[in-house]
């Protein structure tokens, strides 16, 4: 486990990003799960450790050849001083935001770590000519090159989305029978992949207000979700809906389905958030690479006072390191199945 290399974003340093890293880490028994590798400055890094008048020791980097075991590791991204207005945002914290970002994939790519935990940003102020997208999500989606999928976690309590961060207007008109087969396939590969899961059960949520009420409410359910269910069946897939969200949720079906697929951003965050909040984990599933943060913002409302719980990023890390072995697990079990048969035969008996 300290050999998975974890490289970490320091998301808007006027935010509350920089202080969850650091209350995460000040638990010495993360330095045995783990080695983190923070990508942004020395002196950002220091001005929010004096702010929380706390002692923490970091072994600096100048190239990322001398990352230190069991150690905090924070990688020089720049130099200069930047000025730090917490729960303000700049110009200047969406351009060093950005920087961290940038820097860190270049090494994911690199392979000079293993995985990529973000913190938050703040969507508007990174906003650049080398910077225009909705969110982490679809930066990392062009960088890596693959179709991605929001992927909500929270132990066995999995919600993902068919759209992420659009305007509601448009949701109706952005689904289609294509893209939600394609989103069912890309959970179904994760649960599968990364979360060791045999044989999924996802369930897909529909579109309208008790589920379009055999079209009285609307009409998406029987002309696009209903077939997209039924061709991702046809393909072997365990998937059942469409389901109305408030019913759902409220008679705790979540529970009986590995992950569960929402039409829009609220549909499916509001009651993730609201039923495991502390301990949620944004995960981007279908990537070659694994990313993984925290399921809040940059709270700038309570920065640079001292009061953001650092639970959901620490459960961040946890699942980044959790996947990265699950993930070398299946690799090793489909490249020579024969011997993780006899492997298992010699283990159990």
């Amino acid at each position: 486990m300290s050999k998975i290399r974890v490289g970490i974003t320091q998301g808007d340093p006027n935010g509350i990003g920089l202080e969850v890293i650091i209350k995460t880490f000040l638990d010495p028994q993360m330095l045995e799960v783990c080695t983190p590798v923070l990508f942004g400055s020395q002196k950002t890094f220091s001005y929010h450790r004096k702010a929380m008048n706390v002692e923490m020791r970091f072994n600096p980097l100048r190239n990322l050849e001398t990352i230190a075991l069991k150690q905090f590791n924070i990688f020089n991204v720049y130099e200069e001083e930047i000025p730090i207005e917490f729960g303000n945002s700049t110009e200047t914290a969406g351009k060093y935001a950005l920087k961290s970002i940038e820097s860190t994939c270049d090494a994911l790519e690199q392979k000079k770590i293993d995985v990529l935990v973000t913190a938050p940003i703040n969507k508007h102020n990174i906003q650049s000519p080398q910077f225009q997208f909705k969110g982490h999500t679809d930066y990392l989606e062009m960088r890596f090159k693959n179709p991605a999928l929001m992927l909500m976690c929270s132990e066995n309590f999995r919600v993902g989305l068919v759209t992420g961060h659009v305007p509601l207007a448009n949701v109706s008109a952005i689904i289609n029978q294509e893209k939600i087969v394609q989103k069912i396939k890309t959970m179904n590969k994760s649960l599968m992949e990364d979360f060791g899961i045999r044989k999924p059960k996802i369930a897909v949520l529909g579109l309208n207000p008790h589920a379009g009420d055999s079209g009285a409410i609307g009409g998406e359910e029987s002309s696009v979700i209903m077939p997209a269910i039924s061709q991702a069946k046809a393909e072997g897939i365990f998937v059942q809906g469409p389901f109305s969200a408030d019913g759902f949720f409220g008679s705790m079906k979540h529970t009986k389905y590995d992950a569960v697929l929402a039409m829009y951003h609220d549909q499916g965050l509001i009651p993730f958030k609201a039923l495991a909040f502390e301990t949620g984990v944004n995960y981007t599933a279908g990537l070659s690479v694994i990313r993984t943060s925290p399921d809040h913002g940059v709270g700038y409302d309570i920065a640079g006072k001292n009061l953001a719980s650092e639970t959901s990023f620490r459960s961040a890390v946890y699942l980044a390191c959790d996947i990265f072995k699950t993930r070398n697990h299946e690799k090793e079990i489909n490249s020579n199945p024969l011997k993780s048969l006899h492997k298992n035969e010699r283990e159990f008996g």
